[in-house]
């Protein structure tokens, strides 16, 4: 997933919008996390109205505020937006922490054709391997909030600092009613591992 981005600029959707264009600043933003592709544009209603849930869904899985570790979670923001100042509305909107494509860089729809996104909001999230995790997590971070991102990291199988094999055990009876369902759609089982059903959700 590194790779999406290697000779590329990410900006900072801070004060300052700092850049991160060294192999090693990208490598360290992205490299064992998971990735979150936003596509989406200021003048579309349906953005505008997911964008306060995704910022909600994001703040609970950065922020020290919220949790004793931030998740190895990356949102960047793929702006498909019209002009520049569009772009620049949507970012005073969005999370400081978000990370951005330039409005003149042409990667935007260079991304944009290479996960088919057809229409916005739309939230491709991406294993640490590149691979494609969910073409569009929209739906499910609406219904399920920060539930989402534990199915991935298992999904993915990614291991974070704060991971206890003993607190898993001691959880899984905890589960929700809609966890199998939601596992079967990212292909893990109970215990983390990647299968491929036979059938499709």
């Amino acid at each position: 997933m590194v790779d999406l981005f290697l000779n590329r600029v990410l900006v900072e959707n801070n004060w300052d919008q700092d850049e991160l264009n060294t192999e090693r600043e990208i490598i360290g933003i992205l490299e064992n996390r998971i990735l979150m592709l936003f596509f989406a544009s200021a003048k579309c209603g349906k953005c505008r109205d997911f964008l306060p849930v995704l910022n909600d869904f994001f703040k609970r899985l950065k922020d020290p505020a919220y949790i004793e570790y931030p998740k190895l979670l990356t949102l960047v923001y793929v702006s498909l937006d019209q002009s520049e100042a569009q772009q620049d509305r949507f970012l005073k909107e969005l999370h400081k922490k978000v990370l951005f494509l330039a409005f003149d860089d042409p990667y935007r729809k260079e991304l944009q054709a290479k996960f088919k996104v057809k229409d916005v909001p739309t939230v491709v999230v991406l294993r640490p391997d590149g691979s494609v995790l969910a073409p569009d997590a929209v739906q499910d971070i609406c219904r399920f909030g920060c539930d989402c991102f534990r199915d991935w990291q298992e999904s993915a199988e990614l291991i974070e600092r704060s991971f206890m094999l003993n607190e898993e055990f001691d959880n899984l009876n905890m589960r929700t009613a809609t966890d199998p369902v939601r596992r079967l759609k990212y292909k893990t089982s109970q215990w983390g591992k990647v299968h491929h059903p036979s059938i499709a959700i």
